[in-house]
């Protein structure tokens, strides 16, 4: 079970989205002699890349097909 409602998570989505856009333009600027820094582009990606994985997970849970699992094999190998 997700932590959040799919409109939550898809609003934080866009959220972060809009801000990838908005960093896209400048990454600093200067008024009056004060230099401004926007958030850090590679911050910015990993929590793009966090709320897409809660959105996709939600989605995943709404079409009945549960989380994500994933299967590996071993093979003992004698020395």
């Amino acid at each position: 079970m997700s932590l959040y409602t799919y409109e939550v998570a898809k609003k934080h989505l866009d959220a972060w989205l809009a801000c990838d856009l908005a960093l896209a333009t400048s990454q600093s600027y200067s008024i009056s002699g004060r230099t401004l820094t926007r958030a850090n582009l590679k911050d910015v990606k990993e929590q793009i890349r966090y709320w897409q994985k809660q959105v996709d997970d939600i989605q995943r849970e709404q079409a009945g097909a549960g989380p994500r699992r994933r299967v590996r094999r071993y093979i003992p190998i004698d020395s």
